[in-house]
């Protein structure tokens, strides 16, 4: 849908009121326009977390009014999901999920209090966020190709670090591994921050994970990156090949940021936030790309798709996984 201009948002703020209340403009003694509350169903710190805040600056900024993020995290994100569902369908409170909140509990939770699909209305993609393959210095492998033979040539033995069963960090190596006619041995932690620690010690041979946040550690050598799983070399990281460039075509995996709302929301409010919230991506472009975020800012009719094209690729790659969280 085309982009609203600023002052037609501005006039259309008062609609994101909770209750839907219209105020009108000029009235002495007015009721002032209530913040939007953002759920981030994650712990404060993380990616998802900082993008979000960047995206809700963004927020504020076009609509003129406050977009406060309330970080709810837990259970991969199910409880600050159920927070968001239990809010009023009236855009007072819109919902910033990742790859892991919006697709991969579909198929790791068995029993969930909600369906995902049906339960949030898909407003704007925000971005991705590439992930890299990376070895320890002491792995003898320099390339994807050189990692790949080692590891069939030494079925089980190669070890690879996630941030947890069912994350994203697991399922891109098994997803990796299974591509490539491979076995390697899955070695989870409680979060990415102690998986790359364990990889920079060399108690691990590789680990999957979002580039954003080892970019650092990559230029420094402290670990060696021998593929960025998107399908076009990184800006951040130039010299590194893709993974179809290294020999492994077909192979892309990224995690990504988008702006939900209740399903239940009426749709001029829908569209309202969606204008919004490309507008808002925007403008916060470089701040994005600055936070290792590729910025997409994409409607609700193509997250719409893109939502279900993921859903149809990772539910099958959780189950021959194995991951569960029930």
């Amino acid at each position: 849908m085309p982009i609203l201009p600023r002052r037609a948002l501005l006039g259309a703020a008062p609609l994101l009121l909770p209750g839907g209340r219209a105020m009108a403009q000029g009235e002495p003694g007015r009721e002032q326009a209530r913040p939007i509350r953002m759920v981030v169903p994650f712990a404060p710190g993380g990616s998802a977390d900082v993008v979000a805040r960047i995206t809700a600056q963004g927020l504020q900024a076009v609509l003129g009014q406050p977009v406060v993020v309330e970080n709810r995290g837990g259970s991969g994100g199910v409880i600050g999901s159920e927070a968001a569902l239990a809010a009023p369908p009236d855009g007072g409170t819109i919902t910033f999920h990742t790859l892991s909140s919006a697709v991969l509990n579909a198929g790791l939770y068995k029993t969930l209090s909600f369906d995902v699909r049906r339960a949030f209305a898909p407003v704007a993609l925000v971005g991705t966020l590439p992930n890299v393959v990376m070895v320890n210095p002491k792995v003898p492998a320099r390339t994807l190709p050189e990692l790949l033979a080692l590891m069939r040539a030494r079925p089980g033995r190669i070890t690879y670090a996630s941030s947890g069963p069912g994350t994203i960090t697991h399922l891109s190596a098994h997803l990796l591994a299974s591509m490539a006619g491979a076995e390697a041995t899955h070695v989870p932690y409680r979060g990415s921050g102690p998986a790359f620690a364990d990889l920079l010690a060399g108690t691990v041979d590789m680990m999957v994970d979002t580039m954003a946040s080892v970019i650092p550690a990559i230029r420094a050598g402290q670990v060696r990156a021998l593929a960025v799983t998107t399908t076009t070399r990184s800006a951040a990281l130039p010299d590194i090949p893709t993974a179809a460039e290294a020999g492994l075509p077909g192979y892309e995996t990224y995690n990504w940021h988008a702006v939900f709302a209740h399903a239940a929301t009426p749709a001029p409010i829908l569209a309202r936030l969606e204008a919004a919230t490309i507008t808002a991506v925007q403008a916060q472009s470089a701040r994005l790309e600055a936070a290792g975020v590729e910025p997409r800012p994409e409607g609700s009719a193509a997250l719409g798709a893109f939502w279900d094209q993921q859903l149809a690729l990772w539910i099958p790659i959780i189950r021959s996984s194995g991951a569960t969280a029930d």
